[in-house]
This record gives structure tokens, sequence and C-alpha cells, in this order.
């Protein structure tokens, strides 16, 4: 299989494979760079109410197709009709939280069930036609390129490469939008077709992504990518590209994971690729990870214990509590039987005349800026200019002999 997985890495597992990868990177940089703005918007169960609304869309196509003689798995015709679908849906999430005073997660809600329990009706009603029982379109509920024709992926890179190109076009006004719509407005950016460019840019990642992913865990690929790639960067620039680079990572991996395991289904392995970097990220991020956090806490917490075993050192106070001892020896402030050194002596005494100091920068700033920025742990240098420390020791008269 690792054999099989490299051939398929490297394009050589044959030309359908070669494609289905290739149009599975382009689908995940437009899902993933498309889909930051709108996690940026807040709007992220949208992109739910859009992949639930194309199942009738793609059943009505089917039926039709076979009406008119066809055997209803042309792709084209099935994605042109999940479209319409997706779009009526989009059209009725709007309507009625403008015209009703119902909450947008309400209509979501409510349009994603009718319309995927329409479409599960349609595909139960097809089943039992003729032709229903090789019509494949249970694909497009969990992503299938079994039996993917060539033109099938031909569809998909295409439609991946045009999203990422409207991408590339209108970066910038979706992102001045989904950082902060009152200021796109005063700059002159029409926020309303910017916010239905998102919509549409989500809509045909929906849509592309149906037979690939399906339209169940198409929603997990756009979501995926920017809430990785928000643990890694603050800026919205890089959240943009860092999410597309992830969401390409993952659509092109899986992808040839699939390639190389034909039984395994294609969209759930590419949605584990992506939860898989997501889970490295939200343990490993140098910022929001939750190793930084847990090493931000433990410096935190021997901060805490030297300031109070200085302070302790300072009052000529015993010291019981192990950590604090611990912390206290290893920078050399006192020696293995708690007596300080001469470091730690000079230590203590500024520190308690820090704490005299802050408690004169309270009276002097009250609610002001400097002295709310105290957390009794930081030097007063880094808060207070060298004039502010100068005054506030005028005050204080001249620092007490280190005993």
């Amino acid at each position: 299989m690792l054999s099989a997985f490299v051939d398929a890495l490297l394009l050589q597992a044959g030309y359908n494979a070669a494609l289905v990868a290739i149009g599975a990177a382009l689908l995940g940089i437009a899902a993933g760079s498309g889909g930051t703005f709108l996690f940026l918007r807040k709007r992220a169960l949208v992109s739910d109410a859009v992949a639930h609304a194309t199942l009738p869309g793609v059943g009505i196509a089917f039926m039709l197709m076979v009406a008119l003689g066809g055997d209803g798995r042309n792709l084209p015709v099935l994605l042109l009709g999940s479209a319409l679908s997706a779009g009526i849906g989009l059209l009725a999430v709007e309507w009625i939280t403008t015209r009703t005073r119902l909450a947008e997660d309400t209509a979501i809600g409510a349009v994603l069930s009718v319309f995927f329990g329409f479409g599960i009706v349609l595909l139960t009603i097809i089943q039992t036609m003729a032709s229903g029982y090789q019509a494949g379109l249970e694909g497009f509920l969990l992503g299938s390129t079994a039996g993917m024709l060539f033109a099938d992926a031909v569809v998909i890179a295409l439609g991946g490469a045009i999203s990422v190109a409207f991408i590339l076009v209108l970066r910038r006004p979706m992102t001045l939008v989904a950082f902060d719509p009152e200021f796109a407005a005063a700059s002159g950016v029409n926020v309303r077709r910017m916010d239905l460019a998102m919509m549409g840019l989500v809509m045909a990642v929906t849509v592309i992504g149906l037979k690939l992913v399906g339209l169940i865990l198409v929603v997990a690929l756009l979501i995926i990518p920017p809430v990785t790639a928000r643990l890694w960067t603050e800026r919205t620039e890089r959240v943009v590209l860092l999410s597309g680079l992830i969401g390409g990572f993952s659509g092109y991996v899986g992808a040839a994971l699939s390639a190389s395991a034909p039984h395994l289904p294609t969209g759930a392995i590419i949605v584990l690729v992506g939860f898989a970097l997501f889970a490295l990220s939200l343990l490993f991020a140098p910022v929001r990870g939750i190793l930084a956090a847990l090493i931000r806490r433990r410096e935190f917490q021997l901060r805490v214990h030297r300031r109070q075993g200085l302070l302790a050192l300072a009052r000529n106070e015993a010291i019981f509590d192990g950590l604090t001892l611990s912390v206290l020896r290893r920078e050399g402030l006192i020696r293995q039987d708690a007596v300080a050194t001469e470091e730690g002596r000079a230590a203590a005494a500024k520190t308690l005349r820090d704490e005299s100091r802050w408690a004169v920068a309270r009276e002097l700033y009250e609610d002001a800026a400097e002295s709310a920025r105290y957390d009794g742990l930081a030097p007063i240098e880094s808060v207070l200019t060298r004039d502010a420390i100068a005054e506030i020791d005028r005050r204080l008269g001249p620092p007490a002999p280190a005993s």
C-alpha cells in the first residue's frame, strides 16, 4: 500500500487518479481560502445549509435526464441541478432572515432540514425507478471516486481552478468585508455584493465537491482549514493563504490515500487528513496551541512563586512551599539551606521596592492605563517611563538598606 500511495502522490497511479488528486487539491485550496471569509464573517453555518440544499437538485436533474431518454448520470447536468437547488436554498435563508423576525441560524436549520428531507425522498423514489439502482447518487452524500469518468475528473479540476481564480480576483474586497464590514462600506465597497460573492463561492465549492467529498462532508472542507489556519496566525491575509494551503494539502493527500486504497471513501479520507492537521495545530501551534498555553501557564506559576518567595525574603518570613524554594534555588537566589544569597537579597529588596512603587502609582494614575497594566509580576520598568519611576521614587524617599 505504501508504494501505491507514493505512486499516487507522484501522479503515477493513472490519468484518472492523477486528475482526481489535482482536482481535489484545487478544490481544497478554493474551499479553504473561500471558507475563511465565511469563518471571519461568523457565517460558517451557511455552508451547511448550502450543502444540504444541493440534494434535491441532484435528484430532480437525474429524473429529468431519465425522462428525456438519458441515463441520468451526466455529471455537469447533475452539478447544474444541485447549483440551482442550492441557490434556491440560499435565497430562502435570506428571505426568512430579512422578512421575518427569525434569526439566521433558525432559518438555516429550517432550510437545511426541509431541503435535505426532500432530497432523501427523491433518492428513495429514484431507487424504485428502472435505472435508479445504478444511478450511484448515494455517492453525492459522502463522496465517491469509484467509477468516476475522465470527463468527471476534468469537470472537478476545472471547477476548482475557476474557484481559485475567483478568490484571487476578489480576495481584497472580500477580506475587507469579512474583517470590518463597516470600514469596507465607508471605503466604497458594496458589502451586499461581496456577501453574495462569498455565498456564490461557497455554493460553487460545494457543488464542485459533491462528487468528490459529498454534501455531508464538504462543510468540513470549508470550515476545518480556516479554523486550523487561525491557530497559527493573527493576520487576515495569512489566514486566507494558510487556509488554502491546508485545504489543498488535505485534498491532495486524501485523494492519494484513497487512490492507494480504493475501498476507502475519498471524501472521508480528505476530511480526516484535514482534521489531523487541525489536531496537530491545536496541540503545537506556537501561540494558540494547547502546549503553548500549558507552557505559558507554567511560566506564570513560576513567576508568581518567584515573586512571593522574594517578598518573603525581603520581609524575613519563612518559606515552606517546595516549588517556591525550588525556583529560588534554581536561579541562585537562595542557598540549599534556604538562606538568601547576595543576589537574592538584592532581588528581594527590588521586589519589595517595586511593590511600594506600584502602591504610589495606583494613587497617582488611579484608572489610567499604566496602572491597569500592572499584574504584580511585570517589572515596573516595562510599564512606566523612567521619569514616572523617578517621580515615584522621589515621593517614596531613598530605599531601605537590604538586610
